[in-house]
């Protein structure tokens, strides 16, 4: 009878069920450590040694021999005094604000077109959504053989019309080489603030706009009192994912234009890449990389504390 009542198995007691709702919320937590231990070993572990670096005077001498002295801040010092890095910051500025105003204003145009239903609606958003999908290599590629001087669609259809008497190579001239990024990304970030605007749009109650109709309001009035307040926090939203998005574009400037011509589109990711990749100068291009890591996690909390704020009100 012993042996029998040793064998039986062990309930907690019903006196207990917080311990026991507690255990089964732990166990809950065990599905997420496979992704903790990769953030950390992918994300985490790189952006500390890369915050290391940026104290330490590391070249290719120093970098081989593992013997680089510490320096402290004078890496960062020196990027501030350095032209060229002003230089990139600034075209990153100029970059990312054209190419968020063409990105935020087209998108929200489609975004009203599409959302009164018609015939072929859901088969024209998926042919817009087709450049968001592709890769910024397949992307760089397209808009470099559009802007080509000498076999240029562009070229070719301002010439057939009479606009260009001579061939342009917008990407080799200082002058139109940004602009011509600026439209790449442009076209890449349209369809993906349209949708996101679009299913703001959705989700307005449709009897906010009945009511301002019965009290004489027309269309102008229903977009300005009703859609632009509406519309306001998804609108945030999306500027901040589209600024963070833009401002550490690399790929697409690389394979279009690769900084150049004349460092004309050397905006700050390019100039990481050049500080550490071209010139092996490691430590002041980690430098350069904790300081665009630190201005977009300042805009993400601001950002964050403004959202606290409307909610708060």
């Amino acid at each position: 009878m012993d042996v029998e009542q040793s064998r039986a198995p062990v309930y907690l007691p019903s006196r207990f069920p917080a311990m026991r709702v507690q255990l089964r919320k732990s166990r809950n937590y065990l599905f997420v450590v496979p992704m903790l231990i990769f953030i950390i070993l992918m994300v985490g572990y790189p952006i500390f040694v890369n915050i290391q670096m940026s104290f330490y005077d590391v070249n290719v001498q120093t970098f081989r021999s593992g013997n680089a002295p510490f320096v402290g801040l004078d890496n960062y010092l020196k990027l501030l005094h350095d032209p060229a890095f002003l230089k990139a910051v600034t075209l990153s500025f100029t970059f990312t604000t054209i190419s968020i105003i063409l990105q935020f204003t087209v998108g929200f145009a489609l975004a009203l077109f599409f959302k009164n239903p018609f015939p072929g609606n859901g088969v024209l958003r998926a042919m817009l959504l087709l450049a968001w999908l592709l890769p910024a290599v397949v992307v760089g590629n397209i808009f470099r053989w559009i802007l080509d001087g000498d076999y240029g669609v562009l070229n070719y259809f301002l010439q057939s019309i009479g606009f260009l008497q001579t061939k342009t190579y917008w990407l080799l001239n200082p002058n139109t080489a940004l602009l011509g990024t600026i439209l790449a990304n442009a076209w890449v970030g349209i369809p993906f603030n349209m949708m996101l605007l679009l299913a703001g749009l959705q989700n307005i109650p449709e009897t906010l706009y009945e009511a301002a109709s019965i009290d004489g309001a027309d269309s102008t009035k229903h977009f300005r009192y009703i859609t632009l307040p509406m519309m306001r926090p998804v609108a945030l939203g999306i500027l901040l994912l589209t600024f963070i998005y833009t401002f550490k574009v690399f790929d697409l400037i690389y394979i279009m234009t690769a900084g150049g011509p004349v460092d004309a589109t050397t905006v700050l990711p390019i100039h990481i890449y050049r500080l550490t990749f071209s010139f092996f100068r490691f430590a002041q291009g980690a430098a350069a990389a904790v300081l665009l890591l630190l201005g977009l996690l300042c805009l993400a909390i601001g950002y964050s504390r403004l959202i606290q704020r409307e909610e708060a009100a």
